[in-house]
C-alpha cells in the first residue's frame, strides 16, 4: 500500500485525485497539506507542510508556484519522493527542482495527461518531417477564466518539443498586437484564450502553403490530470533520486 501526502489536498485537483484514491486498492491518501483546512476529508489536514508528521511514501503536489520551495525542502529533509504538478514555475524554481532532484526523486512534468504527453511527441515528430516545407507554426491553447499563468506550461513544452526538433533556430512570439509587420518565419505563435469552465484544449497548427495540419488535444475533465498524477506516484515511490517524467512513465 502506497501512502501518499496530498500537498494542495483542498484545492479543485487535490480533491479530484483524493476521489480517485478512494477507488485505489493500491494506495492511500495518509495525509494533506492546504492553507484551508474548514474542509472535511478522511485523513488529517495540515495547514503548513512543515507541521506534518504522518509517515508517508511519496507526495503528490498540486498547490500554487509559492508553495513549491518550502515543499521541497521538507521533502529533502524527509527524504521523500515528490510529484510536482504546479504550473506557472519560475526559471529559479526549476533549477531548484533540479538540484534537489540529485538528492530525492521527483517526477515533473509541464503536463500529467497521458494524451497530452502523446500529443508532444506528434508535434516533435510533425516538426521533423515538415522541417524543409516552409510551414508556419502556431500553438493555441484555451483553459478556464481562473488559469493564473499563461500562456500555460503545456504550450510551452509543446513550443519547446518543436523547437527542439528545430534545433532551436525559432524564436516565441507572444504578443502580435504591439507591432505591425509580417511574421518571422522562424517564429512559433503562443497565444492564450481565457473564459468560463474550460478544463484545457491545446491546438498546433502547421500552416504551409494551401495546405493545414492541425493537431488538437481537448481535457474533458480534470480526472485526466488526476489519472496521471497517480500513476506517476506509483511509478515513483521507491525510485532512486533523479528527474523523472512522462517519458520514462509511458515508456517504463
Amino acid at each position: 500500500m502506497i501512502k501518499i501526502i496530498m500537498h494542495g489536498c483542498n484545492g479543485k485537483m487535490g480533491q479530484v485525485i483524493s476521489s480517485l484514491v478512494d477507488d485505489s486498492e493500491d494506495c492511500m491518501i495518509a495525509a494533506g497539506i492546504d492553507p484551508n483546512v474548514s474542509k472535511s476529508n478522511p485523513y488529517p489536514v495540515f495547514n503548513k507542510i512543515d507541521d506534518c508528521d504522518i509517515h508517508a511514501d511519496v507526495i503528490i503536489d498540486f498547490s500554487t508556484a509559492t508553495a513549491v520551495k518550502p515543499l521541497l525542502e521538507y521533502a529533502l529533509v524527509k527524504q521523500l519522493p515528490v510529484v510536482i504538478c504546479t504550473t506557472g514555475l519560475s526559471e529559479d524554481m526549476i533549477d531548484l527542482i533540479k538540484k534537489s532532484a540529485k538528492k530525492i526523486p521527483i517526477f515533473f512534468s509541464a503536463n500529467m495527461s497521458l494524451g497530452i504527453n502523446l500529443l508532444i511527441s506528434l508535434v516533435k515528430r510533425a516538426s521533423e518531417i515538415l522541417s524543409d516545407a516552409n510551414f508556419d507554426i502556431e500553438i493555441i491553447e484555451k483553459h478556464h477564466n481562473q488559469k493564473i499563468d499563461a500562456p500555460s506550461g503545456t504550450a510551452l513544452a509543446l513550443a519547446d518539443a518543436i523547437n527542439e526538433a528545430l534545433d532551436h533556430q525559432y524564436t516565441y512570439k507572444y504578443d502580435r498586437h504591439s507591432e505591425r509587420k509580417k511574421r518571422d518565419k522562424k517564429e512559433i505563435g503562443i497565444h492564450a484564450v481565457r473564459g468560463g469552465t474550460i478544463v484545457g484544449e491545446h491546438s498546433v497548427i502547421f500552416a504551409g502553403k494551401d495546405e493545414i495540419i492541425e493537431l488538437n488535444h481537448t481535457a474533458m475533465s480534470k480526472e485526466v490530470f488526476a489519472v496521471g498524477a497517480l500513476k506517476a506516484a506509483k511509478f515513483l515511490a521507491g525510485k532512486a533520486p533523479g528527474l523523472y517524467n512522462m517519458d520514462h512513465l509511458i515508456n517504463q
